[in-house]
């Protein structure tokens, strides 16, 4: 008989495993970025990121006002404390300046997502 701790290691080797399969990566495309002459060193920036099936973002912050909009699909978004959502075509979601964004992701696994995000940053 095998021991508790033989299948936790079997389980962790396996996880890791799983953990090292790279996901697909969201596509950021630049649409506009220009300085903002009234808030020196910061400029606003407009772009589209889109998501194929099963990409997802990796855990970042943006350290900016980020405003994001849903162009098509589904996407979950979700902050660092608060629960996960999941927004569609028309919808909008905020990141302040100090949020870790931890869930980016398409919500299907068969179509594409798109957002376009607009942020003050610098």
């Amino acid at each position: 008989m095998r021991k508790p701790h033989s299948y936790f290691r079997a389980y962790l080797v396996a996880l890791l495993m799983l953990a090292a399969v790279p996901t697909k990566a969201a596509d950021v495309k630049e649409l506009f970025a220009i300085d903002l002459p009234d808030y020196p060193g910061k400029e606003g920036r407009v772009i589209e990121v889109s998501y194929p099936p099963g990409a997802q973002d990796v855990v970042h912050r943006h350290d900016a006002d980020a405003f994001v909009y849903v162009l098509e699909g589904q996407i979950i978004m979700q902050l660092k404390g608060k629960p996960a959502v999941t927004l569609k075509a028309g919808q909008t979601f905020y990141e302040g300046p100090t949020d870790v964004h931890v869930v980016g992701r398409n919500a299907r696994q068969h179509r594409a997502g798109q957002v376009r995000r607009s942020a003050a940053e610098g």
